[in-house]
């Protein structure tokens, strides 16, 4: 039975998921992060701060790690006074993250190796689903951990997928951020060929919507940051889209394909960090082609 539960990474996503977890759980929950703010505003719903990992880990039976990228992950797990240095046989540990496959599966051998359980959990959509508590969360673990972290996700999640087991859940996570990024190369590419062509680009992507090209990355990343050109930091960044896609390109590599459309993602993506743009929302892409000209 999980008796409290640890928070790793109070961010854009992780702080209302960790918020989520204390109001909804039942259980004590401790948060740890480098940042003040995130932690004084969830001692409002009772969330408690860990000083060091090495109290966490002293704390928490299962803990949850929500951070920017397989190295961060990484620097948690096996850096100096790390949670595999204080890992035992009652700790289940969660990677929320997009995280690389084989990374993943090798640092679930590690914690085995310390009788201690694993699963990559990475989660999919907005800022606000992860306020609302309706994010999609992939995961992979085996069934019986599966059963047990259910009911923890399910209180920041309302579609949660066992892919399989160990790693399963960043192969799914990571084929989403590429289809999606894929996807809004295609719309950074009709947004600026029908601003060339005089149409309103407005009345472009809301009939776009009505027909066989509407989706998720068009009713949002198109109408809500492509077309008023609201492109702000601290939300998911360029460079992040970047090393997402850098997994997929790792991943097809490891399963001997070409994608020639992720290629083309991680050039565009390129090409907006080259511009300056690596900090902010990654739609800024769709500037590469108000940029061009041929």
């Amino acid at each position: 039975m999980t008796t409290a539960i640890g928070f790793i990474g109070l961010g854009v996503m992780g702080e209302p998921m960790c918020r989520n977890l204390a109001k909804k759980s039942g259980l004590p929950v401790y948060g740890f992060d480098r940042a003040d703010a995130p932690l004084e505003r969830l001692a409002e719903v009772g969330v408690k701060r860990a000083a060091t990992l090495a109290e966490l880990a002293k704390l928490c039976d299962v803990i949850f790690m929500a951070l920017p990228s397989g190295k961060h992950v990484a620097a948690v797990c096996e850096g100096e006074d790390g949670l595999l240095a204080h890992a035992d046989a009652r700790h289940t540990i969660v990677d929320l993250g997009t995280s690389p496959v084989e990374a993943s599966r090798e640092l679930a051998k590690k914690f085995a190796a310390r009788g201690a359980q694993y699963a990559d959990a990475p989660i999919a959509r907005t800022r606000q689903a992860a306020e609302d508590g309706t994010l999609s969360v992939m995961v992979g673990a085996s069934a019986a951990n599966y059963a047990k972290l259910q009911p923890l996700i399910a209180t920041f999640a309302s579609d949660i997928t066992h892919c399989g087991d160990i790693g399963a859940g960043q192969v799914v996570k990571i084929l989403n951020n590429m289809v999606l990024m894929e996807t809004v190369v295609a719309l950074s590419e009709a947004l600026e060929t029908a601003k060339r062509a005089g149409l309103d680009p407005k009345v472009v992507f809301e009939t776009l919507a009505k027909g066989s090209a509407d989706s998720f990355a068009l009713r949002n990343h198109g109408m809500k940051a492509m077309l008023p050109g609201n492109f702000p930091e601290r939300a998911f960044s360029t460079e992040y889209a970047r090393k997402d896609i850098s997994y997929a390109l790792d991943l097809a590599k490891s399963v001997n394909i070409q994608l020639q459309g992720a290629e083309l993602a991680d050039k565009v993506l390129g090409q907006a960090i080259d511009a300056g743009d690596g900090d902010l929302y990654w739609p800024v892409i769709a500037r590469v082609l108000e940029k061009s000209r041929t």
